[in-house]
């Protein structure tokens, strides 16, 4: 049997016979397993959420009904099942199916997900303009234990559970977000249990003894005055939610009863499904968090591909290194221990290494409050992720001048996660915070020398930005604020990071066309180093900014308005970089070369720049 070749709609899927089901299941985990073992992506995620998917599908209309996967990693099965299955080949790939769910590529994905706790928010939203337009539609969010440590998914349900608006959030229970769940709510929802035939006699009940309004509505405020008495309390019914659960995730004929038994209550409720990530694939199950996100696999082994040294591992080992010599030295993650390379340090000084789960502003406002007590706390965080914390940043940090290390992740393109994950607005909103000392090594060596200074002989707020992936070309150090690579007549290019290997590149052409380049790197962001920048201009009188960055608030503008409020006439200037900073996914060689960012585009904009084309 193959039913999965004959489905490419939500209705071709509720076709299918329910003993059928679990074999379909079992097609899907094999065409996952065959699909991301080529292509990569989030992998042991979307294989416990298969049976979830499936019914979900099978309950709720699409296209009409609004499904909001929270987060995003466990999607794939909902793209496979709504016409989409013939695109896997491209799944994370420039121009082809998207890793996470994307309105744009289908009216089957009713929110652009990619950072965690935002479903509930939007779910409600989508439920009031429901109830305001007058409209008929199903609103479900579909949120993880992991994103679940997140405050925003606490703020959501609050206010959800107040509003009596008829929507189901399904809580995803796998006692995993990329790394093992931490915190309070991971000890709460393991002590959550309800028997699963408690579904199948709660609608029959409502289907018989409900029908006599009177009756019902008096032994349910009877029942639920003797629960409230009776049994401990619960956090999601006291926030206004009617809980049911926790039901065995992988058993879809049970799940569709209870998600139709949810719906048809038309009043919040929060249905908790108990998964195992990873399941049916022995090596996810056995290790989820190393198959979480795959760069691909061998599938009959389970053999993933070496891991090489990257800016991430080499800041980890550097903390490590500091933390040795200096015991004031903490760390802080946001549920990413293996992603920012901490988990050596985890292991040497668990007692100083702290992850708080998804909570980007806690983190930020604790390390705050490390700092003001004498530690010296480093927060490792994705760019992207970061952006969570601006206010903090300020209130907290800033306006205090506390002693903040931030170890800036995947700053710049990071690749096939697409427009969710790239770390393009950094350099707008670090150097917008007062007092904040922004640095940005182009090598390994750099990197180790920058988070020492910044631990050991910076004061206030500092942030260290540094790229996915290795270092290119370039392996020197630098110990001033900017470096002049080359000197030149005809043009300064300005640069930071590893763009340094794209400038030199165009560098290299221009030479050969006989055009003479002052190529500079800046390793400090939020104080330019006007002394070497501005002599280069008045001698060349063209600039070209070179950054992988949004164009907001981008170096170069600062640097063109320091000209024009110094008297600097330039003949000719462009800022190139990544525009609004709305970019799609691809690897970062095809996003470079899409953005003119890579030597060739470089060397174009330089001649077009001279009038040399």
């Amino acid at each position: 049997m193959n039913k999965l070749q004959d489905i490419h709609s939500p209705a071709e899927l509720k076709q299918v016979p329910a003993d059928e089901i679990p074999a379909l299941c079992g097609e899907i985990r094999e065409f996952l397993i065959d699909s991301v073992s080529k292509t990569g992506g989030h992998f042991a995620s979307n294989l416990g959420a298969v049976e979830l998917a499936v019914a979900i599908d099978r309950v709720y209309d699409p296209e009409r009904d609004r499904i909001i996967y929270d987060v995003g990693h466990q999607a794939y099965v909902h793209k496979l099942l709504t016409g989409r299955r013939d695109r896997f080949p491209t799944l994370r790939k420039f121009g082809g199916l998207s890793g996470f769910p994307k309105p744009a590529e289908s009216p089957c994905d009713a929110f652009i997900t990619g950072h965690a706790s935002t479903s509930v928010s939007a779910a409600l939203g989508m439920a009031r303009a429901r109830t305001i337009q007058g409209d008929d539609y199903d609103v479900c969010a579909v949120i993880g234990d992991g994103s679940m440590t997140g405050g925003l998914a606490y703020e959501a349900i609050a206010d959800a559970g107040q509003s009596g608006e008829p929507i189901v959030v399904i809580l995803n229970d796998n006692a995993m977000s990329i790394s093992q769940s931490v915190g309070g709510m991971a000890r709460i929802l393991s002590q959550m249990r309800t028997k699963p035939a408690y579904f199948k006699f709660k609608r029959v009940y409502r289907k018989t003894i409900g029908r006599i309004g009177p009756l019902y509505r008096g032994i349910h405020k009877v029942k639920e005055w003797v629960k409230s008495r009776a049994l401990p309390g619960n956090i999601f019914d006291d926030m206004g939610f009617y809980y049911l659960g926790p039901i065995n995730g992988h058993d879809e004929h049970t799940l569709e009863q209870a998600i139709c038994y949810a719906r048809e209550l038309r009043i919040p409720v929060l249905l908790h499904v108990i998964t195992v990530k990873g399941k049916g694939y022995e090596y996810a199950e056995r290790w989820p968090d190393r198959y979480h996100g795959v760069s691909g696999f061998d599938p009959l082994t389970g053999i993933v591909p070496g891991e090489t040294r990257d800016f991430s591992s080499v800041a980890g080992d550097t903390l490590c290194e500091l933390a040795e010599q200096d015991p004031s030295i903490t760390t802080i993650t946001a549920a990413m221990l293996d992603g920012t390379g901490l988990k050596a340090f985890s292991e040497r000084y668990p007692d100083r290494f702290f992850d708080v789960g998804i909570c980007e502003e806690h983190a930020v406002t604790m390390a705050a409050g490390m700092a003001k007590q004498g530690l010296k706390p480093v927060f490792c965080v994705y760019s992207s992720f970061l952006q969570r914390g601006f206010d903090m940043l300020i209130h907290d940090v800033a306006l205090a001048k506390a002693h903040v290390v931030f170890a800036v992740d995947r700053a710049g393109l990071v690749g096939a996660d697409g427009e969710t994950h790239h770390g393009v607005f950094d350099v707008n909103y670090l150097c917008a915070v007062p007092g904040m000392k922004v640095l940005c090594p182009a090598s390994f060596a750099e990197l180790r020398e920058m988070l020492a200074v910044a631990v050991q002989e910076l004061d206030g707020p500092v942030a260290v930005r540094y790229p996915r992936g290795g270092e290119g070309d370039y392996r020197g150090r630098a110990g001033a604020p900017s470096v002049v690579h080359t000197q030149g007549n005809d043009l300064t290019i300005i640069c930071y990071g590893t763009m340094l290997d794209s400038v030199m590149r165009a560098q290299g052409l221009l030479v050969e066309r006989g055009i003479s380049c002052e190529v500079i790197r800046l390793t400090r962001l939020d104080a330019p180093d006007w002394d070497t920048i501005l002599p280069s201009l008045q001698k060349t009188k063209r600039l070209l900014a070179v950054e992988e960055t949004a164009d907001a608030g981008c170096v170069g503008s600062r640097i063109l308005a320091a000209c024009g409020e110094r008297g600097i006439v330039l003949s000719a200037a462009r800022c190139l970089n990544l525009g609004q900073g709305i970019v799609p996914q691809g690897t970062v060689e095809q996003l470079r070369a899409l953005y003119a960012l890579d030597g060739n585009g470089i060397a174009y904009a330089a001649l077009s720049m001279l009038d040399r084309l």
